[in-house]
C-alpha cells in the first residue's frame, strides 16, 4: 500500500516496534528457560492469532485478508521463522547483550538486499549511519578474542533471515494492508512449527503464562509496527534506526538487573544515537522516487 513518505511517522511505529522487540527479548528468556524454542514459537503465533482477530474483522473480515502474493507471504515467513528460531535457540546460550548486538548485522543485509532487489539507493548518510551504528555495537561489546560460541552462529544466521524478510516485507507493503501482512505471518508460522511444537509439548507452569502472552502480543505488535514503519520509509533507512536497541537494552540491563553501565555502553551508545540522527537528518524521499523504486 503506497503512502505518503514521513520520517516522523516511519520513527513513531518504529518506536513502537523497538519497544515491542525490546519486551520480547525479556519473555523470551523467561519463557524459553522452562519449555522448547518450538513450543514458544507456536504458543506466540497461535495466541498472537486470536489477539489480532478483532482487528481482523474490523478491517474487512477474512475476505479483506485475501491476497494475490501468497507466494511471497509464504516466503517471506519461512524464512522469518528459522531466523526466529535461530533467534530465540540462541537467545538460551549467550548473554542477551551479545545476542543483540551480533543480531545488528541485520541492517548490512537489509540494506544490500534492497539495493540489489528493491532498487533503493544506497547514499553515503545511510553508508555512514549503518558504519557507525555497527562500531558502537561492538565498542559495546568490545568482543574478545577466542572459540567462537555456536550462539553467536545461531545469531548471525538469525540476522542474514531477518535482512531478507524486511526486504520481503517492505516488497509487500506496497500493495499489502500491514494487518494482511500480520495475520498471514501468524498463520503461516503457527502451520509450520506446529508438529516440531507438539513432538516436544510441555504443559506450561501456571506462572508462566503472563510471560507467554507478553511474548504473544509482542510478537505480533512489533512486526505490525515494523511493517507500518515501512510503509513510509525505505528499508536502508528504517533498518539504522533499530541500532536504538543496543543502548535501549543496555538502560534495561541496568534498572532491571543491576547491571552497571560503563564508559564503553555511553561511548557505543553515543556513536548508535549518532548514526541515526545522521541517517534521519537526510531530506525524505520524494513519492515518485517510492514508487519508482
Amino acid at each position: 500500500m503506497t503512502a505518503q513518505p514521513s520520517l516522523l511517522k516511519a520513527a513513531f511505529w518504529m518506536a513502537l516496534s523497538i519497544a515491542s522487540f525490546l519486551t520480547m527479548s525479556v519473555a523470551g528468556r523467561e519463557t524459553t528457560s522452562v519449555l522448547n524454542v518450538f513450543q514458544v514459537l507456536e504458543l506466540r503465533s497461535v495466541i498472537g492469532w486470536f489477539i489480532i482477530l478483532p482487528v481482523v474483522m474490523a478491517s474487512g473480515g477474512f475476505t479483506a485478508m485475501r491476497s494475490s502474493r501468497m507466494k511471497l507471504h509464504v516466503a517471506r515467513n519461512v524464512v522469518h521463522y528459522v531466523g526466529q528460531g535461530a533467534w530465540l535457540y540462541a537467545l538460551t546460550l549467550i548473554p542477551l547483550a551479545e545476542l543483540i548486538s551480533v543480531e545488528f548485522t541485520t541492517p548490512i543485509w537489509t540494506a544490500i538486499l534492497a539495493v540489489s532487489f528493491l532498487g533503493e539507493r544506497m547514499t553515503r548518510a545511510r553508508i555512514a549511519s549503518i558504519v557507525l551504528g555497527l562500531i558502537g555495537v561492538i565498542v559495546i561489546v568490545r568482543p574478545s578474542a577466542g572459540s567462537v560460541n555456536p550462539g553467536h552462529l545461531m545469531v548471525l544466521g538469525a540476522a542474514v533471515c531477518f535482512g531478507i524478510s524486511m526486504v520481503m516485507v517492505k516488497s509487500l507493503t506496497r500493495t499489502e494492508s500491514t494487518i494482511r501482512i500480520i495475520f498471514w505471518m501468524l498463520i503461516v508460522q503457527s502451520a509450520l512449527g506446529l508438529v516440531p511444537a507438539l513432538y516436544e509439548w510441555r504443559n506450561p507452569p501456571l506462572d508462566l503464562w503472563p510471560w507467554i502472552v507478553v511474548i504473544a502480543f509482542t510478537g505480533m505488535s512489533s512486526h505490525l509496527c515494523l511493517a507500518r514503519a515501512l510503509v513510509y520509509a525505505e528499508a536502508t533507512l528504517i533498518a539504522p534506526m533499530d541500532f536504538l536497541r543496543v543502548p535501549l537494552s543496555a538502560l534495561i540491563g541496568w534498572l532491571l538487573y543491576s547491571e552497571q553501565i560503563d564508559i564503553y555502553v555511553a561511548v557505543g551508545a553515543a556513536l548508535i544515537l549518532a548514526g541515526n540522527m545522521l541517517n534521519l537528518k537526510r531530506k525524505a524521499p520524494k513519492p515518485e522516487e517510492i514508487a519508482a523504486a
